[in-house]
């Protein structure tokens, strides 16, 4: 038998294209969505970030005495990158990613309050999957690998989380979401799975190096904290861990959200629309007002 020769393209798709896809298409069909649909794709969504997360978590809990802090935080962004693959590619819905939503609204194509919506219903199941997967992975007493280093390396980082003050927290939050949803413009852009690989794994990675925050991976980290503080399995001794509640959870929420709608709305939604999709309407507009002057 003859071999036949494949041709794969490994172009993108151009920045207009995607803007015009993800505001008349994409963004009004995740709107429009069933809220069954919403709520069971929301739930994997948070739980897949949480395995991210989880496994971030493992392998940077002593990865630094070994390569040193730049080289180890690289290392933690790279694995932490597998959870917005799976919400990507193997299909669910991210709060974060779901702020591209806005283009939709821009456009005229959805509703502000139906957005607002979904955001709601989003992220809510995105909270019922990372605590889900937070739970299991408490009960599972993996954490006690290296003698509850792995454990006591997860208090230190909820902790860690829910002592930022308000502005620290939006800040990394804004920087934070800006970087996610490029990731997901990127993978839009991208044809093939391989590629979708790659325009996630960098920007995420380098998210989670510079140390930026997002809300739906807190809900997974903080609760995580939370349970092995209310454990007698790790030592916490010298720790102070007062602000480790779940009223310091909802403390990080706020900003760590607030931060995150900006990035991702306003930084790529928005700024994207106005260039990509709003400009090239312009033109035609005018074109349209001359004729019928003419007329």
């Amino acid at each position: 038998m003859e071999s036949q020769a494949v041709n794969v393209n490994f172009e993108c798709h151009k920045p207009a294209t995607v803007a015009d896809s993800a505001s008349r298409s994409i963004c009004v069909q995740k709107v429009n969505a069933s809220v069954f649909k919403v709520v069971v794709l929301g739930i994997l969504a948070g739980a897949y970030i949480s395995f991210g997360a989880a496994l971030a978590t493992l392998v940077g809990h002593d990865l630094a005495a070994y390569v040193g802090v730049g080289l180890a935080r690289f290392f933690i962004g790279a694995v932490f990158s597998l959870g917005l693959m799976l919400v990507v590619i193997g299909g669910a819905e991210l709060f974060t990613g779901n702020n591209l939503m806005l283009m939709s609204v821009l456009d005229g194509k959805a509703s502000l309050g139906r957005m607002l919506r979904k955001w709601g219903i989003v992220y809510l199941a995105n909270l019922v999957g990372s605590l889900l997967v937070a739970y299991l992975y408490f009960e599972t007493n993996l954490w006690k690998m290296g003698d509850t280093a792995v454990g006591l390396s997860a208090i230190k980082i909820a902790n860690a989380k829910v002592n930022l003050s308000f502005g620290e927290a939006l800040t990394r939050g804004i920087l934070c979401n800006w970087l996610v949803c490029l990731a997901v413009w990127m993978a839009i852009a991208s044809r093939h799975a391989v590629g979708k690989v790659f325009t996630i794994f960098f920007p995420i990675m380098a998210f989670v190096a510079l140390g930026f925050e997002h809300s739906i991976a807190n809900m997974y980290f903080v609760p995580m904290g939370i349970f092995l503080k209310a454990s007698e399995g790790v030592g916490t001794a010298g720790l102070e861990l007062g602000a480790l509640t779940w009223v310091g959870l909802v403390r990080n929420l706020i900003p760590v959200t607030i931060g995150n709608i900006i990035g991702g709305a306003f930084f790529v939604g928005c700024l994207y629309w106005l260039v990509y999709v709003r400009a090239t309407k312009e033109p035609e507009s005018k074109a349209t007002q001359a004729v019928m002057g003419e007329k």
